[in-house]
């Protein structure tokens, strides 16, 4: 007589990806509550852990000695939330794949109904705070809240579908339309729905499933400004059609922030007494080359931040390519004035737009390099 076959012992058909940084309180929890809710489906769960210091990885490593249905991926000298989802589904064979956070606030009890809904024709099913019976206050302060719903208002004028909770991180879809959509995506920031729903170039079929966000038990929050900047970074790169880089564009807005910061530096260091126009902006260069470093290395290349002595590296190497830079802006605009092929504005414009992407290619090439 054939043994009996159990559902944990059939391939997953569903792999929940779990993308964690400093989660190593959760994973434990997580997998039990995935047990609980996930009765009768075959399923398995990838962490993706971007090398937490906390001892995430571990975590997963002896669950996983214990139950096949828990991997783990640990990644080394890259982060991000898009990224790591994407590594995770690419690792599944799957038919279908859904993404959760590992901080426990999404409802991991709405994934049956999640799959449901995929398997009977939609294209996605979302995790929704935003329908009718769903919650989102009780996870989010005022702050937070305020700052995802400007974002969903935001999102809702590029969206090709009106999607209720398009900033939800809490979704499940095919994984083959997924891997369709994946060389299309921006690859960064932490709204990789978005990213998916924009990269599309077509009205999907989406399904909203409401749930209650609940408030975060362990670990702490990613949000802080910068994942803002990269939100608004990604609308941009979609609404301009990845014609120019995010990163140049990131870049660019940094070095505008630099100019001003150049110039009340150098308003500030004229007022010393005896000190030289000069003196007083090469100080000014300095101080705005300096801002713009710790604003690129905190915001343009936040996946590749550098730390400790590679801070200090970095810092020198973005001092010395952008005094290339700045030389040859003067060189190029001296250049086009002398020889009259263009006035000094046009000629300051031209020398100007060489520094950015001569510093560009600088800091991406020798400053932050992947590893």
């Amino acid at each position: 007589m054939p043994a009996e076959t159990h559902i944990a012992d059939l391939p997953a058909e569903l792999t929940v990806v779990v993308p964690c940084y400093k989660e190593a309180a959760n994973v434990a929890p997580m997998v039990a509550r995935l047990d609980a809710a996930l009765g009768g489906i075959a399923w398995e769960v990838v962490f993706v852990d971007d090398d937490s210091p906390d001892g995430t990885t571990a975590e997963v490593r002896e669950l996983a000695a214990r139950d096949p249905r828990v991997r783990g991926l640990r990644r080394i000298g890259r982060r991000g939330l898009a990224s790591a989802v994407t590594e995770g589904v690419l690792s599944s064979s799957a038919r279908y794949v859904a993404v959760i956070d590992g901080d426990l606030q999404h409802d991991e009890t709405a994934l049956p109904a999640m799959l449901a809904a995929v398997r009977e024709g939609a294209e996605v099913a979302i995790g929704s705070r935003h329908v009718e019976g769903g919650e989102a206050e009780g996870g989010f302060s005022a702050a937070r809240a305020k700052v995802s719903d400007a974002g969903t208002r935001l999102a809702a004028l590029l969206l090709p579908t009106p999607v209720g909770d398009p900033m939800s991180g809490f979704f499940l879809m095919p994984r083959a339309l997924f891997e369709a959509l994946a060389p299309k995506l921006s690859g960064r920031g932490f709204k990789i729905l978005l990213d998916l729903l924009l990269s599309a170039g077509r009205p999907l079929r989406v399904a909203e499933i409401p749930y209650q966000f609940r408030p975060r038990l362990a670990g702490e929050s990613k949000l802080d400004a910068t994942v803002l900047l990269e939100f608004l970074g990604l609308l941009m790169d979609k609404a301009l059609g990845g014609w120019l880089p995010w990163r140049f564009v990131s870049f660019a807005a940094v070095g505008a922030v630099g100019v001003v910061v150049h110039m009340a530096a150098l308003f500030l260091a004229v007022q010393v007494p005896g000190i030289r126009f000069e003196t007083a902006q090469w100080i000014a260069t300095f101080v705005a080359m300096t801002v713009n470093f710790l604003l690129n290395n905190r915001i343009t290349y936040r996946d590749m931040r550098l730390r400790g002595a590679g801070l200090v590296r970095g810092l020198v190497i973005f001092y010395l390519g952008c005094g290339i830079g700045a030389a040859a802006n003067v060189g190029v605009a001296g250049m086009l004035l002398r020889e009259e092929l263009a006035g000094w504005g046009l000629a300051g414009a031209a020398g100007a737009l060489l520094t950015v992407v001569w510093n560009y290619a600088i800091s991406s090439t020798l400053v932050w390099r992947s590893r």
